[in-house]
């Protein structure tokens, strides 16, 4: 079947935001399943559960499946004052398909069951001892947080857990065994990666277990996936036995392409990180990381992204870099026209690693991703203030004959976009730019040498610039 489109990151539409990506194949089509951010939120998660999927042959084509789970829909939660956290997904011994979530201010584990990947889930129970006490309210259990499920036969393990730097109150990852209902303990939890306070020679130390358990298994190993305490990473761990003796791997990604020295230093931050979610999965015999990013200068309404990893003859997984091009099993065309929050590389003369250092939202010194409208408005995302030093980089695409650059500019803004091939290259050409409070096109002759390169696109000048797009000729 013929392709639509490049698949890209974020691989949803612009205005969609979908964190917390648990990533599926079920019948020939990739299912994600995340909380649901909006534009511009308040806080994190404020939306119902909302379902995508892609055929596993064309993955820059996803379909909207609508809403699947309502946040009312739990007992606890009738009148909706509480979010659905990342949820994940398995494929009970019953064949149904069993939605695993916890409620934003209980430390319950709630589960909805479906006949299908993506239909209408019902709420189902909560976890809970043989005794009916549920998971997370007995005296001496560890608050229930981002469960994380893997059902093998006629048991599930669920995997959950919460931990701050410094509080030794929480002792790490939790796992736990589920029976045949789905819902009844049969095995009591246990820690199965440490947190900060709890690390000390565990071979963890810097990358302690902080949330975002998820389980997946490949051959004779389990990867407990996770998000470390420094939020932005995505780390691994492995083990033999799906409960206990996981042993530090790495780092899959870093949602600011921290650790990364193919390209740049290693510690200089790419992108503006913060919490990170996600997890792996084999799709037509690759394998990739799903993850977010965070966009609107805010934590609050983030967007899922993937990468194509590689496993070593051993069983590790390298760190991969943060690109444009996903899903698209190589480098994107090098002719044609680009929207601009395709952006991979988002960065200014004042460094930062965090969404939300320094003042971030209320200081116009940084650029980010934004659209026009509001939440459901189905509006295209861009670059909004680019001022003096701001770079905007895409990876990769396979350019030939190349020998004219366009973009679309708006804003307060007198100056030049330079056009380079590297963060720290020199400019191949610049495109003058002028104010305008509408999108405008300006282009100019710049030749792009034969190959796969990145492509910046940085601001020099006055003012503060939005970027839409740039097409290549």
């Amino acid at each position: 079947m013929a392709k639509t489109k490049p698949a890209m990151n974020p691989y949803l539409p612009s205005w969609e935001y979908i964190p917390d990506g648990e990533p599926y194949v079920f019948d020939g089509r990739v299912y994600v399943y995340g909380s649901h951010d909006f534009f511009r939120g308040n806080a994190y998660c404020l939306g119902d559960y909302v379902c995508w999927s892609a055929p596993v042959d064309d993955l820059g084509n996803w379909r909207c499946e609508g809403v699947i789970y309502e946040k009312t829909q739990d007992p606890f939660n009738p009148d909706g004052h509480m979010c659905l956290y990342a949820p994940d997904v398995t494929v009970g011994p019953d064949g149904r398909y069993y939605l695993y979530y916890v409620l934003d201010k209980v430390s319950v584990v709630s589960v909805a069951v479906c006949d299908t990947p993506a239909g209408k889930y019902e709420f189902y129970g909560y976890v809970h001892y043989p005794d009916g006490t549920r998971l997370g309210e007995r005296e001496g259990d560890e608050p229930q947080f981002d469960p994380g499920v893997l059902t093998e036969g006629d048991v599930t393990y669920l995997y959950t857990g919460f931990c701050a730097v410094g509080d030794k109150s929480r002792s790490g990852a939790m796992g736990t065994v589920l029976g045949k209902d789905m819902l009844t303990i049969v095995k009591e939890p246990v820690i199965v990666a440490p947190s900060e306070p709890y690390s000390k020679g565990s071979g963890y130390e810097g990358h302690e277990f902080f949330e975002a358990p998820s389980i997946r298994r490949r051959g004779d190993t389990y990867y407990f996936i996770y998000s470390s305490i420094v939020m932005h990473e995505l780390c691994y761990a492995t083990s033999k036995d799906p409960m206990s003796g996981f042993t530090y791997g790495g780092v899959i990604i870093s949602n600011c392409d921290l650790h990364i020295d193919t390209y740049k230093p290693a510690e200089k931050p790419m992108y503006y990180g913060a919490n990170n979610h996600g997890s792996i999965v084999e799709i037509e015999g690759d394998w990739f990381i799903f993850y977010h990013r965070h966009t609107e200068g805010i934590n609050f309404c983030r967007q899922g992204c993937m990468e194509q990893i590689a496993f070593t003859p051993d069983g590790r997984i390298p760190q991969v870099e943060m690109t444009s091009c996903g899903g698209n099993h190589g480098p994107l065309p090098g002719k044609g026209v680009y929207e601009a929050y395709h952006a991979c590389n988002l960065f200014c003369k004042t460094e930062a690693v965090y969404t939300g250092e320094a003042g971030f939202w209320m200081d116009n010194r940084f650029p980010k991703i934004t659209q026009d409208g509001g939440d459901g408005d189905e509006r295209p995302g861009f670059i909004a203030n680019m001022r003096d030093g701001a770079n905007a980089g895409f990876k990769y695409f396979d350019c030939r004959g190349v020998t004219r650059v366009s973009i679309r500019v708006r804003g307060y803004c007198k100056g030049e976009f330079h056009v380079k091939t590297a963060w720290d290259g020199p400019s191949l050409g610049s495109i003058p730019v002028v104010f305008s409070n509408i999108w405008k096109e300006y282009s100019a002759e710049i030749a792009i040498p034969d190959g796969v390169h990145a492509l910046y696109f940085e601001y020099r000048g006055e003012g503060g610039a939005s970027l839409a797009s740039f097409q290549l000729e």
